[in-house]
């Protein structure tokens, strides 16, 4: 007589697909439920829209001016996607979406053919309830275009080292891992192959399977990188000259070494990040590390590449002289296949720790919930605030009812422990984006847009005076003039300083000349700016102030007499 195992929603094709369905619905309709935030939401939607306006698809530009920080992966995914369905917030961030798709695909597949179909199933719900790499597939930035396409060159390799891959499987295997350091190479630049480059050095001198480097496919595979990357970088050069001096040296050497771009921090900051970002299973991050390090019955030691990628691009980024929060994104596809493999390994006990740590979590976020008001720093501010605190709730509870079922469970019911685990931290995590819209609708200025865009004309200039909007221009469809803030164009007005006004008094006099004849105009100003202006009896009216902007236009009756606001 058979033994008749135990349910496990794992074994049921039905409820894997409800779950994926649910989960893809959920992250799609986050696409667009949110407005576009300063700054690399705003920046990188509004290139794209001026590539579609402009049609030049070699020549980077933010504001109408050249823009070299980047390579164009991104801003022609972008670009697309406006072509295809229009300008809008979820066609803004669909290629970062389909990029965190992309990610999460790419390590369940791997983890299947190396691991099996239940290390697979566990490495899809630890990586997509991961609250940083869920919410980064939500937000419009590099880091996660450039995190799918490292996590392609990471499984191509995986899949084509593996004991057992085919002659077939090495080829094809290393010619996606070339083409995902390619393209990774095209949506940040160089860290798209300096980074996974590496990491096979430490991997085969720890290891010392030095026979990994006849296995790579290297001939085929430059090939196709250079195939890949080269076109744009020779077009760019020819239509720039001043283009390869400013990408490989000020946004590369000079980024890593200094802190020129003044994003520095202590050694120490990602750590904060990865235990934030990691949830909700930060209880079983330690131990899947350790386990890592083990020696696999195997040639190739898959977890120790895991491994070696995960540490590797953590330290690199935490030595580095500029440091941004999604820097170290990279490294989750790598550790949700470590922390699958590990909870087939671990105790019940373990496991429930975990959930307990998840539900201690959500308790904590429920006591702290109610301080949010408080970090209101001026009274326009506090709606926006309060308005986060129901939402807020809401995902505190989400984190403690799945923590506290999934407690509960785990003994009898542990892979639907699991499930619950992340589909309810998932959904947490989400429903605090909700909750930030409406600050993000503060942020960006997105409250003045109709008044902005009932003064505009087809000839309307739009001034920034001392700020620069980064996501305005993008629902305005309109470039500014910057006025003294060059902000991060100032090597792109350094090639065509005729496309901004470096001093404000050449500003305020061009200004008041305006105020002499019946065309109108707008500007962004500082608060302590405006209150400069007032002093000097600038003629201005204001249509939208906020704690962070006023925005002026021109008298309706036009004269140089200053028409007090």
């Amino acid at each position: 007589m058979k033994t008749k195992l135990p349910y496990s929603p794992y074994n049921s094709n039905r409820t894997l697909w409800a779950l994926a369905i649910a989960f893809l619905v959920t992250w799609f309709y986050m696409l667009g439920a949110r407005t576009l935030v300063p700054t690399d939401e705003g920046r990188y939607a509004e290139m794209a829209r001026e590539m579609v306006a402009t049609g030049d698809w070699i020549t980077l530009r933010l504001n109408g001016i050249k823009y070299f920080e980047k390579p164009p992966l991104q801003n022609w995914m972008n670009a697309i996607t406006f072509t295809l369905f229009g300008l809008g917030d979820w066609q803004a961030r669909l290629w970062t979406g389909l990029c965190g798709l992309i990610g999460i695909l790419a390590a369940g597949y791997t983890a299947f053919k190396i691991y099996g179909r239940r290390i697979a199933i566990t490495t899809v719900l630890v990586l997509g309830s991961s609250f940083y790499w869920a919410a980064m597939g939500h937000i419009n930035t590099l880091d996660m275009g450039l995190s799918g396409m490292m996590t392609l060159a990471l499984c191509g390799l995986l899949l084509a080292q593996r004991d057992g891959a085919s002659a077939q499987e090495q080829r094809n295997g290393m010619l996606l891992s070339w083409a995902g350091m390619a393209l990774a190479t095209m949506s940040k630049g160089l860290i798209g192959f300096v980074l996974p480059g590496a990491v096979l050095v430490i991997y085969t001198l720890w290891t010392r399977d030095f026979g990994l480097w006849l296995r790579l496919h290297m001939g085929k595979g430059l090939i196709l990188f250079f195939a890949i990357t080269t076109p744009w970088f020779i077009l760019v050069w020819q239509a720039n000259p001043e283009h390869p001096h400013f990408f490989f040296i000020h946004e590369h050497f000079q980024r890593f070494t200094s802190t020129v771009h003044k994003r520095g921090g202590a050694w120490y900051y990602f750590f904060p990040l990865l235990i934030i970002g990691i949830v909700p299973w930060l209880g079983l991050l330690i131990q899947s590390l350790l386990r890592a390090i083990a020696k696999e019955n195997s040639q190739f030691q898959a977890k120790k590449m895991l491994f070696v990628w995960s540490v590797f691009i953590f330290f690199f980024f935490s030595i580095s002289g500029s440091k941004l929060p999604s820097y170290i994104l990279p490294i989750f596809p790598a550790l949700a296949i470590l922390i699958a493999c590990a909870i087939e390994e671990l105790s019940s006990l373990q496991i429930k720790l975990n959930a307990a740590l998840l539900a201690v979590i959500g308790a904590l976020s429920l006591f702290f919930t109610a301080k949010i008001e408080g970090l209101a720093k001026h009274a326009y501010e506090l709606p926006f605030y309060l308005a986060m605190i129901p939402w807020t709730y809401a995902a505190a509870a989400l984190a403690l009812v799945a923590g506290i079922i999934a407690l509960v469970l785990t003994d009898k019911k542990r892979d639907l422990a699991l499930m619950l685990m992340a589909f309810g931290a998932y959904l947490a995590g989400q429903v605090v984006f909700i909750g930030h819209d409406q600050w993000g609708k503060y942020s960006a200025g997105f409250y003045h847009v109709p008044a902005i865009q009932a003064e505009l004309k087809s000839d309307t200039p739009i001034f920034a005076v001392g700020r620069y909007e980064q996501s305005l221009p993008f629902y305005l469809q309109r470039t500014t003039i910057l006025v003294e803030h060059p902000d991060e164009m100032a090597f792109g007005l350094s090639i065509q300083p005729q496309l901004w006004i470096p001093k404000r008094e050449d500003f305020v006099a061009q200004w008041r000349a305006m105020a002499t004849t019946n065309k109108s105009a707008i500007a962004f100003v500082k608060p302590a700016i405006y209150e400069e202006f007032k002093e000097m009896n600038v003629p201005m009216r204001v249509i939208g102030s906020d704690p962070k902007r006023v925005v002026i236009a021109l008298p309706v009756q036009a004269s140089a007499t200053a028409i007090k606001p």
